[in-house]
């Protein structure tokens, strides 16, 4: 068999293949090529050993749900030749797609692709695809759709983008906001070009958790795991320095249905259909009346505690939590007890049948005879709640209540998530999983 002869060739400076864009984005950082030709926005000068491999039969992608990344000698060991000395890789074409096809391109650093138009529940269903999977979160890594599994290409992937972002790009797709106006499907953004690797980090905004707008649901990618919790405003971290963007995109807004009165009964006493609204009425970003119906129908079943702030027409957790606990009552589990009422739910409630939410003193029995978690809401800044009792005198009873100078009592204090926090440290957990917050994990493991 013939050896095959090879010849040197040099590739157009705007060739879009991966090989090619690898290849600049390496010599960009060995020789810091200026941004209008190809350089990487966070190159800072320093020299990287240039690797240059042969390889046969490479497939990018292939439905793994992950690409090889790229690397080389570094001071410090191996170094990613994608990192961009950011908390995220920086500005990249997708990935993979279908086997053997060549990466899209992603254009001059900075200069937005092609926007698809897209609505709110398209991007926060996109958003539930890596929470359902669990997407390990990377800066190197690609999943099986293209996108990078670190935060700026999570809402990249949402959005819907044809190129994966970076929270130094991520702006240039999107209009600036302010807190008022944020509806589920909108991001909240902290870049710190002065030094990204300090805090820089971006979430996808899925609905207000109380009326009072002081914390909110953040789907986000960060370690270990794609993740939706509460969140306070803006972040855990840098709050103030969050800023709130809306995708250019997304078709319009939420609009806010006009409340209407229930019809009087005979009576006075106000009458709830029994006949279904449907699930568009329920979940983050809804408003309107038949939510308000809910929780009123949900208080009189024995839900009134998870509804601190009141019931409103704005969907909170606390609906979602009343919602589920009467879900569990009646033994329902796993989807069936998700939270979002069903026809079933709603003809429970509203014909007054099935069994009422069962009273708690510092929660509802649980497994093994402990108190059930009674959700993140509980544990907030000015909230009182029998649970935050039942809460404090556990941690003094495992060893952690030394920040206490009085007590413990119902009402929600620092000394409190003080507490929480060292005793989530001793679990080993460290940054966001130490927030001293309790979660359903730290509620279990304190209560074992």
């Amino acid at each position: 068999m013939p050896v095959p002869a090879f010849e040197e060739y040099e590739p157009a400076g705007d060739c879009p293949c991966r090989g090619c864009a690898q290849r600049r984005r390496t010599l960009a950082r060995a020789r810091a090529i200026p941004l209008r030709d190809g350089g990487h926005p966070a190159a800072r000068g320093a020299r990287r050993a240039l690797v240059l491999a042969t390889a046969a039969g490479v497939v990018l992608g292939g439905g793994t749900g992950a690409a090889v990344a790229v690397t080389a000698p570094g001071p410090g060991g191996t170094v990613s030749l994608d990192d961009p000395g950011s908390p995220q890789g920086g500005r990249a074409p997708l990935h993979g797609g279908k086997k053997g096809a060549p990466a899209k391109p992603a254009g001059l650093p900075g200069a937005p692709s092609a926007v698809k138009r897209t609505d709110r529940a398209t991007i926060i269903n996109r958003a539930k695809l890596w929470l359902d999977a669990q997407v390990p979160y990377s800066m190197e890594q690609y999943w099986s759709d293209g996108y990078r599994q670190d935060c700026s290409g999570f809402v990249s992937m949402a959005w819907n983008l044809g190129t994966n972002e970076w929270t130094g790009s991520l702006d240039k797709f999107a209009t600036r906001i302010t807190k008022d106006e944020l509806l589920p499907g909108d991001m909240l953004l902290f870049h710190n070009p002065a030094d990204p690797n300090k805090g820089s980090h971006v979430v996808l905004f899925g609905g207000w958790g109380d009326e009072s707008r002081t914390y909110y649901t953040a789907y986000e990618q960060t370690r270990p795991t794609t993740r939706r919790q509460a969140t306070p405003y803006g972040y855990w971290n840098n709050a103030t320095k969050y800023i709130p963007y809306r995708f250019n995109g997304v078709a319009g807004g939420v609009v806010p249905e006009k409340p209407v009165p229930d019809p009087p009964a005979p009576g006075g006493t106000p009458v709830v259909s029994a006949t279904y609204p449907g699930a568009s009425k329920f979940g983050p970003g809804a408003n309107n009346a038949y939510v308000t119906q809910l929780g009123r129908m949900l208080t009189e079943r024995g839900g009134s505690r998870f509804y601190p702030q009141g019931i409103g027409p704005l969907w909170t957790d606390s609906d979602r939590q009343a919602t589920q606990a009467f879900q569990r009552a009646q033994g329902w589990t796993g989807a069936d007890a998700d939270g979002i009422p069903g026809a079933e739910t709603w003809r429970l409630l509203a014909q007054h049948q099935g069994k009422d939410i069962p009273p708690t003193t510092g929660g509802a029995p649980g497994p093994a005879g402990r108190p059930a978690f009674p959700g993140s809401s509980v544990f907030r800044p000015g909230v009182s709640h029998p649970s935050i009792t039942a809460l404090g005198r556990q941690l003094v009873k495992k060893g952690f209540g030394k920040y206490y100078t009085s007590g413990p009592g119902p009402r929600w204090g620092e000394s409190d998530r003080r507490n929480v926090e060292a005793f989530q440290r001793a679990q080993g957990w460290r940054g966001a999983e130490a927030d001293g917050y309790p979660g359903p994990e730290t509620w279990r493991r304190l209560f074992a």
